[in-house]
């Protein structure tokens, strides 16, 4: 029997398929954009997501055959709503978690609730990537989308009635809003009056591997498949992430490279202690039952390496078209192993966990007539694990062991960010042999849904296979904590600055 699971991340979609061992039986991905219609705002076609999700589907599918595929699950970005008609198209652009438009509204809602009681309600710290007062700004922008809107969805939610004719969304990416009662399990009343908003306006709330329904028969004939599959909840991409690289017990902890870079770590219990909510970590429903997880951002993460990609590497793209080769490989194929002469901030969209601030802007310092492209695209990559050793040692600060790190995302493929994260850091870094892990994670729960696989959690213990390690280097390690030392003036310096811009 085989699984899919679908992972719809902020710039791209990826669809894998899988036995129910774990091997990785086809994988086919697209690229998508992300609109910055005005300064601070992020949205995004979710009709075309849904187009391209379905050619990525039909391309996998298409490469093994359309038989014994019997489940499919959803890993998802967080955060990012729509407003949808009865039937589940999107009545305006998804507003995504990026987005930094509702400012006020986060303002309004400290002045009502409070920051810290919403934390200790939601688990989420007050910022404009929460759902929360994105739902606050249309109300107040848009009020005729507002009241028009038969339900507002997420993207897991979104899909699911796409596929299935009904909404669901997962405990865990509802945990993500900023609209949930982590410790009740339930959309929160209170929050909901607040708001507004009817519950019935939005999905039903379910736990992660729970079947929703049979794909519709002419979804299904259209990708490809032989038999309507069982669509099964999922949840939050870092989460099934976690899962897949099997984060099933408290004290384990991931990073993952994507379009952000995200720590996750598991928790037996939900940390709502006044160190994660000084530092701005989130804490939220993992995919495993009975687990939570506390998770750092990092906004820019490898969408920062993209812009530099686009912006300044087409010499390097046109190479890698015509060879084969990776662009990202040749742009830092001349990079040693030593720090660059370049200090990179990397709050291209604002700064994540600790500082949250939404106003901070990227610096580059020491450019000179001697610096070039490979320098600067090392530096991008020490900035941004510079970034994520930040936020491990305010995580290791609260009382949270972490002795080792799984990597996954497109930046566990380059062994010189792996390294570098773990000279940086002074933590050993880990890889799986699969470094899918948000789609493993999706099939996991497919399978526990449509019932081959009756433990997700041990299932994902058997499955993974960690294959490389990365030991910190002594003596980098001891160049890098002098360059980190600098780092850490380098925001409070240039901050006051950015703020003007």
């Amino acid at each position: 029997m085989q699984l899919i699971g679908l992972d719809i991340g902020t710039t791209g979609c990826k669809a894998s398929l899988f036995d129910v061992s774990g091997a990785l039986l086809a994988s086919a991905s697209r690229e998508y954009a992300v609109r910055i219609p005005r300064p601070g705002w992020a949205e995004q076609d979710a009709e075309e997501v849904w187009r391209l999700a379905q050619e990525a589907l039909r391309e996998a599918i298409a490469s093994i055959g359309g038989e014994g595929i019997g489940a499919i699950g959803l890993s998802v970005q967080g955060e990012a709503v729509m407003p949808v008609d009865a039937e589940g198209r999107a009545l305006r652009p998804a507003i995504l978690g990026m987005d930094t438009r509702t400012g006020p509204q986060n303002a309004w809602l400290c002045d009502q609730l409070g920051a810290e009681r919403l934390f200790q309600l939601t688990g989420m710290p007050v910022h404009t990537i929460n759902t929360l007062p994105k739902l606050l700004w249309l109300r107040e922008h848009e009020p005729q989308v507002w009241a028009s809107a038969h339900r507002f969805l997420l993207y897991e939610d979104l899909i699911i009635q796409k596929m299935t004719g009904q909404p669901a969304i997962s405990h865990c990416l509802a945990s993500r809003t900023q609209l949930y009662d982590l410790r009740a399990g339930r959309w929160s009343p209170d929050i909901l009056a607040l708001l507004e908003l009817d519950e019935r306006r939005l999905a039903p709330v379910v736990p992660s591997g729970t079947p929703v329904g049979r794909m519709r028969p002419a979804l299904a004939e259209s990708l490809g498949l032989c038999e309507p599959p069982l669509v099964v909840t999922g949840g939050h991409d870092q989460a099934c992430g976690a899962l897949g690289v099997a984060l099933t017990r408290p004290g384990l902890a991931m990073v993952s490279t994507g379009t952000a870079e995200v720590v996750e770590v598991a928790l037996g219990s939900p940390a709502l202690n006044d160190t994660l909510y000084r530092a701005n970590i989130s804490c939220y429903a993992h995919v495993v039952p009975g687990l939570y997880l506390a998770m750092t951002l990092n906004h820019s993460g490898g969408l920062l390496l993209r812009w530099f990609r686009d912006t300044f590497c087409q010499e390097e793209q046109r190479r890698a078209a015509e060879s084969g080769q990776d662009a990202y490989d040749l742009i830092l194929s001349g990079a040693g192993p030593d720090p660059s002469p370049l200090l990179v901030l990397p709050h291209f969209a604002g700064s994540g966990t600790p500082t949250f601030d939404t106003a901070s802007k990227g610096a580059i310092l020491g450019l000179t007539f001697a610096a070039g492209k490979t320098d600067l695209a090392k530096a991008i990559l020490e900035g941004l694990t510079f970034e994520l050793r930040l936020n491990l040692e305010l995580l290791r600060g609260s009382g949270i062991a972490i002795d080792e790190l799984r990597a996954i995302g497109g930046g566990a493929r380059s062994p010189l960010w792996l390294q570098l994260k773990a000279d940086i850091t002074g933590i050993p870094v880990v890889t799986p042999r699969v470094t899918q892990a948000a789609c493993w994670g999706a099939a996991l729960l497919a399978g526990a849904g449509a019932g081959y696989l009756p433990h997700v959690a041990r299932a994902a213990e058997a499955s993974v296979v960690l294959e490389r390690r990365f030991e910190p280097d002594a003596p980098r390690s001891a160049a890098f904590d002098a360059r980190y030392r600098l780092y850490r003036r380098l925001y409070p310096a240039v901050a006051p600055i950015c703020h003007e811009l």
